[in-house]
């Protein structure tokens, strides 16, 4: 028999007295189940050692002891054994005080153990409740513990912000899409959003390149990850910017740069930090004109403080040219609101209110000015821009539009839902709501110089404008400050092609029911036809169609002459052309023919021998029009007197328009006929342009016709 693994304590006389191997192995089994038992503890190796010395005090005790004594002790052991004392492996004073605080565990009342769980040592002996996965995470999330998957997520992301440059802005997206890969898209995207928003909101000072990089990177993953992670994004960002900016205005909130540092640095650059990246989602399509226009109206209520101007000069210096190109109307009302919250004695306003005050009305008038310190914010900028749209073409792009979200949509996002993002739930009713704050807000009287939107939108109905397109166009020319104003709103429209034939359309319709001829429609139209070809040819169907108006069915292309009826073939309603219509029209054609904005080719399919009466007036004074164009660099308002006509006699300029005419003979022939024949007996300067004309003619026609 092996007598391995005994220890000294162990009373040896038992195997002295003869009892079996039976025994013994039904002992080794019990106290194998014990909670100190352990195969790998010392018992082979340090035993083995110990093996003579142990033979020898056996040997020893079996000669001294009697038999009597050993039944004696035999008879001890068992009953120390039944009450589980006995202690007969590994270290006897070591097992001896674990097994009697195991014993003190179990026997505890509270604690019961369990039953399906291997019972393997003293750690084990107390049970805690099991706790679901998501549960795990809330209290970790409570106690401000990360897991480890967390703690891996947050450096790796961190590694690649780190090393994120203009260089290889295009290696780190790829290899945050490799990240989102492997990961849960929602721990990822805030793992994201954390390190970018604390990174910008906790600096001091920042350079705008530093800010220009992150929106460009928040930018590619809109439009690669899709809009769920800009929607992210974005709701933290603001509630941010509302918590810094709410602890600003708070009068109790220390100053944190002074505990925290030591410096006296100026409160709420986390505010302004944050604004500017606002500012540049902006300008990379992240988010719409909706959100910036309602985080400046937040700014201006109240008092106009210093850090409230701070913030103001911020989104006017960042995205103040894309913000008037988007919405100039919404721009043109918070100047006005600017304006209302200034004293009336403007030298006691502070150096930065009124650069600040001035900034916005060069911004008004599109005359701002490029600050030395923003040339390197403006150049990264466009050079993001072209890498962004770079990436579209590349890469497959999920989201395409800007979030038209408000700022109020986003606070009331944990209330209501997230209408803006596909399967959120949503607990409002946009119609109920309109509803209510109409009836709730009392209509404001619009500024004299300035009428509203629902105004014009009426009179474009009264106009006749049947579409939306027309009304929109409308709705411009009628809200615009100047021509120049006009034409930069008008290609902000995003009109196609064939749409855009409706601004001239638009505009002759507009200035043939002017009571008196207004020449803001000609310089809307010419301004217009410098950047396109497409308007001049609109121009000319259009007088066309005024021709044919006018009784002159022959005019026009022969597909237009095919497709008339023989009802229009008689004629157009001429009535329906009443004399100012004709008159401001043909005014404004002269000033398009003296300044290039069409040519004297238009009349090409006019038969000048056989004119009816309205077509011969409306041509006629056409021409007058042209003729004093021709000398003056403002269009002529009257034509009725004489003495409204130039006094000036600049052959070079009328000679220039005429000669383009001269180039097609038939409008060459019909021309020299209709002056001979229109202007005949007049005198001063009519008779000195006539017959200017006429030379021009023949001579660009290098023969002279008897008529």
């Amino acid at each position: 028999m092996d007598l391995d693994g005994f220890g000294s304590a162990f009373p040896v006389s038992l195997f002295c007295q003869g009892i079996g191997d039976d025994m013994f192995m039904s002992l080794q089994s019990n106290h194998s189940r014990g909670p100190e038992f352990d195969s790998n503890s010392e018992g082979e190796d340090g035993v083995e050692d110990d093996e003579d010395e142990d033979a020898d005090e056996v040997s020893s005790e079996a000669d001294e002891d009697t038999s009597e004594e050993g039944q004696s002790d035999a008879a001890e052991e068992d009953e120390e054994d039944e009450g589980g004392e006995w202690q007969g492996f590994g270290n006897a004073a070591e097992e001896h005080s674990s097994v009697a605080n195991d014993h003190d565990v179990v026997d505890e009342p509270t604690t019961e153990p369990d039953k399906t769980t291997p019972h393997v040592g003293s750690s084990a002996a107390t049970v805690t409740k099991y706790v679901p996965p998501h549960l795990r995470k809330r209290a970790e999330a409570e106690n401000g513990q990360m897991s480890e998957a967390q703690l891996k997520l947050t450096k790796q992301l961190k590694g690649l912000l780190n090393r994120m440059s203009e260089q290889n802005i295009a290696s780190i997206v790829d290899g945050i899409e490799e990240v989102y890969r492997n990961n849960r898209r929602h721990d990822v995207t805030e793992t994201i959003t954390k390190l970018v928003v604390d990174g910008i909101s906790s600096h001091s000072m920042l350079l705008d390149q530093y800010v220009v990089l992150h929106a460009a990177l928040v930018s590619a993953l809109h439009k690669l990850i899709g809009i769920e992670f800009a929607a992210f994004f974005v709701q933290h960002v603001v509630a941010c910017y509302d918590k810094h900016f709410a602890a600003l205005n708070d009068p109790n909130q220390p100053n944190p740069n002074s505990t925290t540092t030591g410096t006296d640095e100026p409160p709420g650059k986390e505010c302004s930090n944050l604004v500017v990246l606002l500012s540049e989602l902006y300008n990379f399509q992240v988010i719409s004109s909706v959100l910036m226009y309602d985080v400046i109206r937040t700014l201006l209520d109240g008092d106009l403080t210093e850090f409230k101007v701070e913030l103001l000069l911020k989104v006017a210096r960042n995205s103040g040219q894309q913000l008037r190109q988007d919405d100039p109307t919404a721009l043109k009302s918070i100047i006005q609101i600017v304006h209302s919250k200034l004293p009336p004695d403007t030298h006691s306003l502070s150096s930065r209110t009124r650069f600040m005050v001035e900034t916005l009305s060069n911004l008004k008038n599109n005359k701002v000015k490029k600050a030395a310190g923003q040339t390197a914010g403006n150049e990264a900028v466009e050079r993001m821009k072209k890498f962004l749209s770079g990436l579209s073409k590349k890469r497959h792009v999920m989201s395409h539009e800007p979030l038209r979200v408000s700022l109020e949509d986003l606070r009331s996002a944990d209330t209501k839902g997230k209408w803006w993002l596909v399967g959120a739930a949503w607990g409002g009713d946009p119609l109920v709501e309109r509803q209510q704050e109409a009836q709730s807000e009392t209509p404001s009287a619009p500024p004299p110089d300035a009428p509203s939107e629902n105004v014009l939108l009426k009179l474009a109905k009264k106009q006749g404008m049947n579409t939306d397109i027309r009304r929109s166009i409308f709705v411009v020319l009628m809200s615009s400050d100047d021509y120049a104003d006009a034409c930069e709103r008008l290609s902000q429209l995003k009109l196609t092609e064939v749409q855009q034939r409706e601004i001239i359309r638009v505009i002759l319709h507009c200035c043939g029911n002017e009571k008196q001829y207004n020449p803001y429609y000609a310089l809307v139209v010419q301004q217009l036809c410098r950047f396109s070809h497409s308007h001049k040819t609109t121009l000319q169907f259009c007088l066309w169609d005024f021709l044919r108006d006018l009784g002159e069915t022959t005019v026009g292309g022969a597909e237009i002459l095919k497709n008339l009826s023989e009802d229009d073939r008689a004629g157009f309603n001429v009535k329906n052309i009443s004399p100012t219509r004709m008159r401001n029209v043909a005014r404004a054609y002269g000033w398009w023919l003296a300044k290039d904005a069409c040519t004297l080719a238009v009349l090409k399919p006019v038969d000048f021998t056989a004119l009816k009466p309205p077509a011969r007036a409306f041509l006629r004074e056409l021409l007058v029009h042209t003729f004093a164009n021709t000398q003056l660099a403002t269009p002529l308002l009257s034509s009725e007197h004489a003495t409204d006509l130039p006094n000036t006699r600049n052959k070079g300029a009328l000679e220039e328009v005429f000669l383009r005419g001269a180039k097609i003979q038939a409008v060459a022939l019909g021309l020299v006929y209709f002056l001979q024949t229109a202007f005949k007996g007049e005198g001063g300067f009519l008779k000195w342009a006539s017959q200017v004309a006429l030379d021009t003619l023949r001579t660009g026609m290098e023969l002279v016709p008897v008529i």
